[in-house]
């Protein structure tokens, strides 16, 4: 029976979901790749720390030379996230000629091409399934089961986190810091959450998610970005209202060869797959030119999903018997795309205002909207207290930039006590 070594970068949580997948799953692996996958070094900070797995002391090393000088390690699976050592770390694997398998979305993001230009030049392969949406094969779907299609959309809600915060909020009326206090509690949320609250965590995901669909270079800077904090109970209860569910969407298209990336909270049809994805799932809906819409669903973090996609990596290397480098490293020689400018993106609009309620302002704002060319779908007004009142406008899809300079305007009528709040509707048209 063939036996391949491999070492991991890191024994946290999604680390030692793949030492327990490697543990439990060996006849499944081997009947799918005919090797038998042996664990030889792990690579962690402090040896005695308390894991939920139990593994073999000897294995443990503080010591990252001890794995990259080890010739008979084929592949190497960095888990430690962040942006360094884990970076240096791949590029020294390698250049040591071991096959690299990764979950790390930051890097990949933002220092992605200088992996992809190494692995390229050293004939390694380099996988990183796990990087995206955890246990949902998106990365293979597109280099392979895609590859026929030009992409046209990618629209996913792809943080786990804030689905599951939005989902607390919509089901139970939580307020958005106790929703957050919960995925604390249970794990979905991070101590400093602000990766994920504030959409940087799925930005990330975009980029490497676009750079693939849209076969380009892409720089997380040039995507809009909206984290989750500001929706509030009322939102959420005017988004039911109005037919809709609050999501934090991640959106790239691909029109005539420029492209529209943005992640935001936006409110979805409650009639659409999207809005019925809840707690801390996943999904990523693609737009083909020749397949049309597909829809992939699934458990997007966690130890055991996030697990199966990395060994499902290190299963694809050792099928390889030729070098199929080119499906995951073609990244470094694609070419820029322009990127369409924030103020240029197109969207219909919910404009919650808060007014005094006297004769005239109604008016006032219509106005301003229709000078700026935002046209008014529909307005609601609810009395908050006996003096002032919500105004609560739907919008026709507008440019964000018109938008912009509308609430400016309206913002400085002295009948406005405040913009409460301002999301974007995504209508899948």
């Amino acid at each position: 029976m063939k036996k391949v070594k491999v070492a991991l970068l890191g024994l946290g949580n999604v680390g030692q979901g793949v030492w327990e997948i490697l543990s439990n799953n060996r006849k499944e692996i081997l009947m799918n790749c005919g090797c038998e996958i042996e664990v030889s070094k792990i690579l962690v900070q402090d040896k005695n720390k308390p894991r939920k797995v139990t593994v073999p002391e000897e294995l443990l090393t503080t010591d990252a030379e001890e794995i990259f000088m080890d010739d008979e390690i084929k592949i190497v699976i960095e888990l430690m996230g962040g942006g360094e050592p884990a970076k240096e770390y791949m590029l020294r694997a390698m250049k040591c000629k071991k096959h690299v398998v990764t979950a790390n979305k930051l890097v990949l993001a933002t220092q992605g091409e200088e992996l992809f230009a190494t692995a390229k030049a050293e004939k390694v392969l380099f996988y990183y399934e796990a990087s995206v949406a955890g246990g949902i094969p998106i990365i293979r779907e597109i280099n392979e089961s895609l590859a026929a299609n030009k992409i046209e959309k990618v629209v996913g809600i792809i943080n786990g986190t804030t689905n599951y915060i939005l989902t607390k909020m919509t089901r139970e009326g939580l307020s958005f810091s106790e929703a957050l206090e919960e995925a604390q509690a249970k794990g979905y949320a991070e101590a400093d959450p602000t990766s994920d609250i504030e959409a940087y965590d799925a930005v990330y995901k975009l980029a490497i998610l676009g750079s693939l669909a849209f076969a380009t270079k892409l720089d997380i800077k040039s995507i809009c970005r909206e984290g989750i904090t500001g929706i509030t109970p009322v939102d959420i209860k005017y988004a039911a209202k109005f037919g809709y569910v609050i999501k934090l969407l991640a959106i790239g298209k691909d029109t005539q060869g420029e492209l529209e990336l943005r992640v935001h909270p936006a409110m979805v049809p409650q009639n659409h797959p999207l809005a019925n994805v809840n707690d801390s799932y996943n999904a990523i809906l693609i737009k083909g030119n020749a397949v049309g819409d597909l829809m992939l669903y699934g458990r997007g973090a966690g130890d055991l999903p996030t697990g199966s996609a990395v060994v499902g990596d290190i299963i694809s290397i050792l099928r390889n018997n030729t070098d199929l480098s080119a499906l995951t490293m073609a990244k470094s020689s694609f070419a820029s795309k322009p990127v369409q400018p924030a103020c240029e993106n197109m969207s219909e609009y919910y404009i919650r205002l808060n007014v005094k309620d006297r004769p005239g302002v109604l008016g006032e704002i219509a106005a301003i909207f229709g000078k700026h060319e935002v046209s008014i779908l529909s307005v609601t007004q609810d009395v908050e207290n006996d003096d002032n009142v919500y105004l609560i406008f739907i919008t026709h899809e507008a440019m964000e930039g018109n938008v912009s300079k509308a609430i400016a305007g309206i913002k400085a009528l002295d009948k406005v006590n405040g913009v409460e709040n301002i999301i974007r509707i995504e209508s899948f048209k």
